[in-house]
């Protein structure tokens, strides 16, 4: 009878040992769901994280995403640095600011780029018609922030300095009514905000771009210690963000539909921005290009107390992201 006993045994774990181990696609659902808090943006750079929230991405992953909404993304960063969130979407502008101040981030990805979505803006009346016109004019701008870039590198193309304007000091969401107010004569801004306000001062708006002198980035930043003890989580948040990059490329109009729904404006305006933006989950040699010309900036302008730049590689994490999609990391260091 033992001997029955023991073959059956046998039989039992060699058929348990020839058994394939589950996939990590397999096992994502059935796991129990990692609660965890994203603070990201009513901008379209943005977008990538709205749709995977609404297609259900993250829940597939085994995500349970707590949504925090700011307007802009050093806010949302800060959400990050205070402890309230474990993710922020955020320019490269915040993190430079943050990087300088002492802060143990690190950006894990890209997911957006664009050369056209920051211009100044001028409204009616105001006697700007050429862009060298805004000397001597009231300009708004959003302190530590793209709008804060932007506005330099175009007076610097313009051979203007930041004496020969009068700098006003706004939050986004207080561009529209200083510029209907007629409190400034122009401002440094972005979409959706950019888009809203040309649309309100009409035809006669002046909008100046220049897709030369700066390009944008929208990433992901996390603190470090966060990134360090929790690599599953960052891995399967990546992931979600992908699937919507999948979206976004073959499904252009459910996009935006989507994002038009989350952000509570017309679908008809998302359509209108769309194509300034490059939704792609990745990271490049742009990054830390732009982040060193920023610092530079920074300083110069005494911004900060630091002379010395930081080693950007240093607050980037790039390890998860290759993991999963090798091609989209491309960094010489």
């Amino acid at each position: 009878m033992w001997r029955l006993l023991l073959a059956i045994c046998c039989a039992v774990s060699l058929t348990s040992c020839d058994r394939a181990p589950p996939s990590a696609t397999d096992t994502a659902g059935s796991e129990v769901s990692h609660k965890i808090t994203v603070a990201f943006t009513t901008q379209p750079q943005s977008t990538l994280v709205h749709i995977a929230l609404n297609k259900g991405y993250f829940s597939k992953v085994g995500l349970d995403v707590q949504p925090l909404i700011h307007s802009f993304g050093k806010a949302a960063l800060q959400s990050v640095l205070d402890g309230k969130a474990d993710f922020a979407t955020v320019a490269e502008t915040p993190v430079v600011f943050s990087v300088l101040n002492g802060d143990k981030i690190f950006v894990i990805a890209n997911i957006e780029s664009s050369s056209k979505n920051n211009a100044v803006l001028a409204r009616p009346g105001a006697g700007i018609v050429l862009a060298a016109d805004v000397k001597g004019k009231r300009v708004g701008f959003t302190p530590g922030t793209t709008s804060d870039f932007f506005l330099d590198s175009f007076l610097t193309a313009q051979g203007l300095t930041r004496q020969q304007i009068t700098p006003v000091p706004l939050a986004p969401g207080e561009m529209q009514d200083a510029m209907l107010t007629q409190k400034v004569d122009a401002v440094s801004t972005w979409n959706y905000p950019l888009t809203q306000i040309r649309h309100l001062l009409g035809a006669q708006a002046v909008v100046f771009y220049d897709p030369q002198i700066y390009t944008e980035t929208f990433n992901i930043a996390a603190m470090q210690d966060f990134v360090r003890r929790n690599p599953q989580t960052v891995s399967r948040f990546l992931r979600a963000l992908i699937q919507a990059e999948d979206i976004v490329t073959r499904h252009p109009e459910e996009a935006q539909g989507i994002m038009a729904a989350a952000v509570k404006i017309d679908k008809e305006l998302v359509k209108e921005a769309w194509n300034a933006f490059n939704y792609q989950v990745r990271l490049d040699q742009n990054l830390l290009i732009t982040l060193e010309d920023e610092t530079r900036w920074a300083m110069k302008k005494k911004l900060t107390d630091k002379t010395v730049m930081p080693n950007y590689s240093d607050y980037i994490h790039a390890d998860s992201l290759k993991a999963i999609k090798p091609e989209a990391v491309k960094m010489n260091r």
